[in-house]
């Protein structure tokens, strides 16, 4: 099936796509534009992960959209409660019938002869294969698999009697109430599940091989209570977003400034819950600098509770081997499991498995260079959205969506048909595009596109910096090259 012509293809209905859709109807109305979904549903993330207790890591008033407030009383919210706000951004803006379900992409090429985008995919909904073409891509597809999460190889796995699950694959039927539960991970889902499924559980138990920094943060938020008591709610939203923007800025300088102070804070704040006869050094201080990883945060100290009411406990070891009835450690100690949930995190899957090619050639993203976080180099007319990761997802998210509307309208000004980065400085030194330690990244590093030492295809990691380069430097910079 051939689709019509369009000035816009976004790849992805999640909350990158319904922001990139959001501001083309507020800013971009003249364009018209289609979001291919490969599932049925929006949401991406949010529907997708239907763990115990899957919410933000983020507070909402940076993970909601700039444009539209989050009005919820929670700070850190529930997946329900993220899914019902986006379905509301969805209804408002009028998105629902810019959506294409069911359309799985498959590949992306693009035409200097033409100056076109030719997408290609399957329809699941007919069971037939379908094209699309457009003037500009927005690939809104996030960068994990969405099939299944990292899963290492367990020696001795096939033993295992007990029931075995990994988030990413979490179904209604899977049954924890009064059984015994190892969650292997100490990331964020990870802190999520233990003191979610306490209560319910006989016993919890976090499995860790080495410990992960982890902060609280007040489930409500006193300042954004009090702003929306006396401003406007746009208003109120924007001062509560500023407030928190500013807090994780400083949160991160601080960890790169003075790690050591970080630390002792951390660790100050978990003793005085915990006690001083707790063994904080062992289970929550990591050998590595705060935010050489992702910090994690737990809502008014949920997992601290927990622990110290004895509903769940913490193990740091290594494991030797799965066993009939549960985990053999290397110390020689055995877990007792009926549920081992595998908390270990992501695949990487650049563009969700997507091939994309460039007048007949494939492009190699391991070899390209990003330019201000949003374009990489030599791809003609298409954009990525991918967030922090040090701060929410949606700051950056709408700092993209701001500049490329910016550059549709200065291209339609000057009378542009295609504009794509172009590196021409032979001195630029490449670094790894992510500075992070984390096993997912780590893992994905041969496939990852790279970032150089010089602005602008060095990223921030700031939103106040990206701010200004995004929403108010001028758009022909000598780096990104234009044509008629």
């Amino acid at each position: 099936m051939q689709h019509k012509h369009l000035d816009i293809i976004i790849i992805g209905a999640g909350l990158s796509g319904i922001d990139a859709a959001c501001h083309f109807k507020m800013k971009c109305s003249h364009k018209s534009f289609t979001i291919f979904e490969a599932r049925d549903t929006i949401g991406g993330t949010w529907d997708l992960f239907k763990y115990p207790g899957i919410r933000s890591d983020s507070d909402m008033h940076t993970f909601s959209y700039s444009f539209k407030p989050w009005t919820y009383h929670k700070s850190i919210s529930d997946g329900e409660t993220i899914m019902h706000y986006l379905k509301e951004t969805v209804e408002e803006y009028k998105i629902t019938d810019h959506i294409l379900f069911n359309h799985k992409i498959s590949s992306g090429s693009w035409s200097s002869e033409t100056k076109t985008w030719t997408i290609e995919g399957f329809d699941a909904t007919k069971g037939e294969k379908f094209i699309a073409t457009s003037n500009f891509v927005m690939l809104c597809t996030g960068y994990y698999d969405y099939d299944e999460g990292y899963t290492p190889d367990y020696k001795g796995f096939e033993n295992f009697k007990g029931k075995f699950v990994h988030p990413q694959n979490w179904t209604e039927n899977t049954v924890y109430e009064n059984k015994e539960v190892v969650v292997i991970g100490s990331g964020a889902t990870a802190v999520t599940l233990v003191p979610t499924m306490a209560d319910k559980t006989k016993h919890i138990t976090m499995l860790q091989r080495s410990p992960t920094y982890v902060l609280d943060r007040p489930l409500y938020d006193t300042f954004s209570k009090f702003a929306h008591k006396i401003f406007p709610s746009k208003l109120a939203h924007s001062l509560a977003r500023w407030k928190s923007i500013f807090e994780q800025i400083f949160i991160f300088n601080m960890s790169r400034k003075n790690p050591e102070g970080v630390k002792k804070y951390v660790k100050k704040k978990i003793v005085k819950i915990l006690g001083k006869d707790y063994d904080v050094d062992t289970h929550f201080s990591p050998k590595y600098d705060p935010w050489d990883e992702r910090l994690c945060v737990v809502p008014d100290n949920d997992l601290f509770y927990a622990i110290k009411e004895k509903k769940c406990s913490i193990v740091t070891d290594e494991i030797a081997r799965f066993t009939n009835n549960g985990i053999l450690l290397k110390s020689g100690k055995e877990l007792p499991a009926d549920l081992i949930i595998s908390a270990t995190g992501l695949k990487i899957k650049m563009l969700g498995g997507i091939s994309i090619k460039v007048d007949g050639i494939e492009v190699d993203f391991s070899k390209k260079v990003n330019y201000k976080g949003i374009m990489l180099q030599d791809l003609p007319n298409a954009v990525f959205i991918v967030g922090y990761t040090n701060a929410s997802w949606t700051l950056k998210a709408d700092l993209i969506c701001i500049y490329v509307c910016r550059l549709l309208k200065y291209m339609d000004k000057k009378g542009y048909k295609i504009c794509a980065p172009k590196l021409k400085d032979k001195d630029l030194i490449l670094e790894p595009i992510i500075d992070f330690s984390s096993g997912y990244i780590a893992r994905a590093k041969a496939m990852l596109p790279k970032q150089g030492n010089k602005i602008p295809w060095r990223l921030h990691q700031n939103y106040v910096k990206d701010l200004f380069m995004l929403k108010h430097q001028k758009i022909d910079d000598g780096v990104l090259e234009f044509k008629r």
